[in-house]
């Protein structure tokens, strides 16, 4: 029925040659073209009658009747004895190995009956012809249903990846371009639209680098520009691209560790921390650097984040590199990128650096204070110029990064022993924020160590139910070095060390930890004028010395049977005050 005119024209073809009446039917009996007596009955259904042409659709072969209403075939036929045909030859139309209609040539009077038998072989050759011509029909009619789906599916695939197609011609003219790409571009319809694409020289991931350009809009991209074979002046080449933006932008999603924390969830609430709190509110806003100043494990990185939380740059990234942490050959090119072929031993495919993952969002270099000299000459250029090169590049490539930097060492004293350039530094130093170490804030320790232990808890399935008095006030007594990660860590220790009674007793302290307590109340006594010595109370000097024997030999029944003896009290005085102890930590 799809290619109805074309068979409508064949059959009259046959008829004017043949001077018989033609029908065509397809498959389904339906009859699709007819001359004479048949052309007033087109697109009926004739599967009532059909006998013959049944027959041909199930055998596949050709039936030549000499005498219509008496051949056996034609037992069925309603026509039977009363049949007006006088012969009739019925061909298949063969689409590949499929039968997919009949030709049907039917001579109604004796004479047309005897011009048919004269020229039999003729007959059948042209009706053959025919349905060749037909079926070529038919072929091309699904060649094109076949092409249509396949480009169907070709431009529904293109459209759904997650790079862009554009199809130019020799001009560079659009003549098709992907969902992808009119996003890109900001062209609703960039068909018909002219696309400049220029080489930068750079490779990188395994792509070239290109900037696009339509119209005012132009783009840096990764990809690939390819020949299309055997192409014509619309259809010439096809570049396949991703936007490098979101090449940043996964890339980051890959190897981001940050954990960024609120400034309204840094823990602590002493003079100091509140104050750090108001100074990171102040200069969250600007874009200036900062430099973040404070011992190791005082959370500079946290600070860093808690500021760009809430700048203005939030919505793009942090990206934060540990200038120690990386060898000071590879430094280099992790900050600023390299192409292929930059040197020996490198990705031959090339890589992004950190300035460039952070641009529109913001940079944390922690311990700046260990960047060797000659690379200190580079970032000063940066900051000044606010554009980076890749290593092995001499393409110049503008950036918007706010700097956070952070150390734990006296920049200072190193420009004062030419470790650090002083020019850098004022660069770095604009905003000093300096974070006091936690000996500096002891009013944030019980809020600390309570924070820890929710946390850790959480986290090994566990619920801390108490922690005593005596754990608050040793924990407040440590001078921690290690300042907040050491809190972290020792606070870790207990509750794994914690018993099913989910108290937090000196038991579950580290055993290291009274040495490091005793060693520094001896630090604090040798810092005591001799004419000021500090007075302890009786009771709580007995208590300490209690606490001390118990360490020594051990809180078991027999720990304390010899703690009692070594105080020189007895076992239910030692009882006694212990039960005491516990009533007043309650």
């Amino acid at each position: 029925m799809e290619i109805q005119e074309t068979v409508e024209r064949y059959a009259e073809i046959i008829s004017k040659i043949a001077f018989v009446d033609v029908e065509v039917v397809d498959r389904r009996l339906f009859r699709v073209a007819g001359t004479g007596m048949f052309k007033a009955h087109v697109n009926e259904d004739m599967s009532s009658a059909g006998y013959t042409y049944s027959r041909v659709l199930e055998t596949g072969e050709r039936q030549i009747i000499y005498e219509p209403g008496k051949d056996p075939v034609c037992d069925q036929c309603p026509q039977k004895g009363v049949c007006g045909e006088e012969i009739e030859i019925a061909m298949p139309v063969r689409l590949g190995e499929e039968i997919i209609g009949v030709i049907g040539l039917v001579g109604n009077s004796k004479s047309r009956k005897r011009m048919i038998l004269r020229n039999e072989k003729l007959y059948l050759d042209l009706i053959e012809q025919i349905s060749d011509f037909i079926a070529g029909k038919a072929a091309e009619v699904e060649d094109s249903k076949d092409r249509m789906a396949l480009l169907g599916a070709i431009d529904h695939a293109i459209n759904h990846m997650d790079q862009g197609v554009l199809l130019m011609g020799n001009d560079g003219t659009v003549a098709i371009a992907n969902d992808y790409a009119r996003r890109r571009l900001k062209e609703e319809d960039p068909v018909g639209k002219k696309a400049v694409i220029v080489p930068t020289g750079d490779t990188m991931n395994h792509r070239k680098e290109y900037r696009l350009s339509m119209g005012k809009r132009e783009l840096s991209v990764l990809g690939e520009v390819y020949r299309v074979p055997g192409f014509t002046n619309q259809y010439s080449s096809v570049l396949l691209f991703e936007d490098t933006r979101d090449v940043q932008k996964r890339y980051y999603e890959m190897t981001a560790t940050v954990r960024t924390v609120k400034v309204d969830n840094i823990v602590g609430s002493s003079p100091a921390t509140m104050r750090m709190k108001e100074d990171i509110a102040r200069i969250a806003g600007s874009t200036s650097t900062v430099l973040i100043t404070g011992e190791s494990g005082t959370g500079k990185e946290m600070v860093a984040t808690a500021i760009w939380d809430l700048s203005g740059r939030k919505k793009n990234r942090f990206v934060a590199i540990n200038c120690a942490a990386i060898p000071e050959a590879l430094l280099e090119s992790e900050l600023f990128g390299y192409v292929k072929g930059a040197f020996t031993g490198a990705d031959p495919n090339g890589r992004m650096g950190k300035f460039e993952l952070a641009d529109k969002g913001t940079i944390f270099l922690d311990e700046i204070g260990d960047m060797p000299l000659y690379l200190q000459a580079k970032l000063l250029r940066v900051l000044q110029e606010r554009t980076i090169i890749r290593i092995g590049s001499n393409q110049v490539i503008p950036i918007d990064v706010r700097v956070i930097s952070a150390t734990n060492k006296d920049l200072k004293e190193m420009i004062r022993e030419k470790k650090f350039r002083e020019d850098l530094y004022y660069r770095l130093n604009v905003i000093p924020l300096k974070i006091p170490p936690l000996r500096e804030r002891k009013e944030d320790i019980e809020e600390l160590t309570d924070y820890f232990a929710g946390r850790y808890a959480g986290l090994l399935g566990k619920t801390v139910r108490h922690i005593t008095e005596s754990v608050r006030r040793a924990l407040a007594a440590c001078p921690w070095r290690g300042n907040v990660r050491e809190l972290e860590n020792v606070v870790e220790f207990m509750v794994n060390m914690m018993g099913e009674d989910g108290v937090l007793d000196e038991r579950t302290l580290p055993r290291d930890f009274w040495d490091d307590a005793e060693e520094e109340q001896i630090r604090r006594a040798e810092l005591q004028p001799e004419d000021g010595e500090m007075i302890v109370p009786l009771k709580e000097l007995e208590r300490l010395e209690i606490e001390k024997a118990l360490r020594i030999c051990g809180s078991t029944t027999d720990g304390k049977k010899e703690a009692a003896a070594r105080l020189g009290i007895g076992v239910a005085t030692l009882y006694r005050k212990l039960e005491q102890y516990s009533q007043n930590e309650k």
